[in-house]
């Protein structure tokens, strides 16, 4: 294909991207592709932007262009996605895409396979983040678990524990017990230093004090009667 031929395909592509290329000279161009991806949530960031620039050949088709990836000027780190770092990688997805359509005009395919392989990209890396937070969610949730299960119930762990339970209810018995005597003995102290009077009465002290009183008095009248005599 000659000169006429690559001419032919840049007006194709200008057709195509009135708004995205910019020719450079009549064999070079460079074409804005904006990728289209999902944020993840609350991830405000603006889809990232990338560059294919391209320079055909002398003996394009039929040998593949000279490609580079770049970015806008300024443009906004993304998450997932570093023109720098991951440009070696981009450049490989297209060399199958070139072998496949030497002899052909594959300027258009190329960007589809860039714009697919970048998208690609990014989807793959959030997808391994929300992976790696799907599993440290549940280590954390299983660690919290482990706080209320306690230890595996054996043979030896019940018998030990119903022995100390055992015990420790004969100790509240006990304890108990020795409150109860020392507030019965309390009690019983204060009912002996006062009496009402049915209690005088139902344990015979009231009969008794009257039998006393009155020998007491006729002890008295007779010692009455023998001074008047006197």
């Amino acid at each position: 294909m000659g000169v006429e031929e690559q001419k032919e395909e840049l007006e194709i592509l200008e057709s195509i991207y009135p708004d995205e290329i910019t020719n450079i000279s009549d064999t070079e161009f460079r074409i804005e592709i904006q990728l289209e991806v999902t944020n993840d949530e609350g991830d405000d960031s603006e889809a990232p932007t990338i560059i294919l620039n391209v320079r055909f050949t002398p003996n394009y088709p039929d040998e593949a262009p000279d490609l580079d990836i770049t970015q806008p000027p300024n443009a906004p780190k993304h998450p997932y996605l570093d023109i720098q770092d991951d440009k070696s990688v981009l450049l490989s997805s297209l060399t199958d895409t070139m072998n496949d359509n030497l002899g052909m005009q594959m300027i258009f395919t190329l960007v589809t396979t860039l714009k697919d392989s970048a998208e690609l990209l990014i989807t793959e890396r959030q997808g391994a983040k929300a992976a790696l937070e799907a599993i440290e969610a549940q280590k954390a949730e299983e660690e919290e678990n482990r706080k209320f299960m306690g230890e595996a119930v054996t043979r030896e762990s019940f018998l030990k524990w119903r022995d100390e339970f055992r015990r420790e209810l004969a100790e509240e018995e006990q304890r108990r017990k020795e409150e109860q005597e020392v507030e019965d003995k309390k009690k019983g102290r204060k009912e002996e230093k006062k009496l009402t009077g049915r209690q005088l009465w139902e344990q015979g002290l009231v009969g008794k004090l009257d039998e006393d009183e009155g020998e007491d008095a006729l002890e008295g009248i007779k010692d009455l009667k023998i001074e008047a005599a006197s």
